[in-house]
């Protein structure tokens, strides 16, 4: 059963419209459903095949305005790189009793950072972090001997991304007490992130879909040829 705020809010979305990226930043404040404040997502359906390696998008970008949300990093290190990560502001920082919690199934983060060094201990921890996209990996700036920086980059607003076997990205932007140039801007930011990304072997359409929703809300339809400069 719909509830009366989500029986309003999908009267104020036509669904056989599609809206501009502008739009879109100012309807997704206006059809939130919930009382607390909703994180606004970006669905964005790419035009490749991710099991080829050159296709299955992934990266990060750092977006403007921030997340809205304080994510909690654990950062997985030799002790000569402890106090740098505590002093950046980690959440958590160590290794052998880290690993053990997680293979006990404790996962109650939101980004892992890990030095080169240790990555051959974390290897075994990939079929419990990856399915939760919190593996560490270079190509995101997770795996770093820079613990310091990817803490700060992490809690400044850096957010990390992956194509799923759908082809579709999902990425929350930001939250509905966001001003509407905030969120059009953090998500043109992560819409460029991924244009830069498209694989030369990709053929057709690249941005095939675009969608914006916060939680609970109806999703919004948004134009691809509004996002692309």
């Amino acid at each position: 059963m719909a509830t009366k705020k989500r029986k309003v809010a999908d009267t104020k979305v036509d669904k056989n419209k599609i809206y501009s990226l502008k739009e879109a930043s100012t309807i997704v404040k206006d059809i939130n459903c919930t009382k607390f404040d909703s994180s606004v997502d970006l669905h964005i359906r790419l035009g490749v095949d991710p099991k080829k390696a050159d296709q299955a998008i992934r990266g990060s970008v750092t977006l403007p305005h921030g997340t809205g949300k304080t994510k909690r990093v654990l950062v997985l290190c030799t002790p000569d790189k402890e106090a740098a990560a505590k002093e950046a502001g980690a959440d958590h920082v160590g290794l052998d009793e880290y690993i053990q919690k997680i293979e006990a199934g404790w996962t109650d983060v939101d980004v892992i950072v890990a030095t080169p060094a240790v990555m051959p201990k974390i290897g075994k921890l990939g079929k419990i972090l990856g399915p939760r996209n919190l593996m560490p990996n270079p190509k995101t700036g997770t795996v770093t001997n820079d613990v310091a920086a990817a803490v700060n980059e992490v809690k400044g607003g850096k957010i990390t991304f992956k194509v799923d076997k759908a082809g579709i990205i999902h990425a929350s932007i930001g939250r509905v007490s966001f001003a509407p140039e905030k969120i059009e801007q953090n998500s043109q930011e992560l819409i460029n992130a991924i244009i830069k990304l498209k694989p030369a072997t990709a053929k057709g359409t690249y941005l095939k879909g675009l969608a914006m929703a916060s939680t609970m809300s109806p999703a919004i339809t948004v134009d691809t040829k509004s996002v692309q400069n």
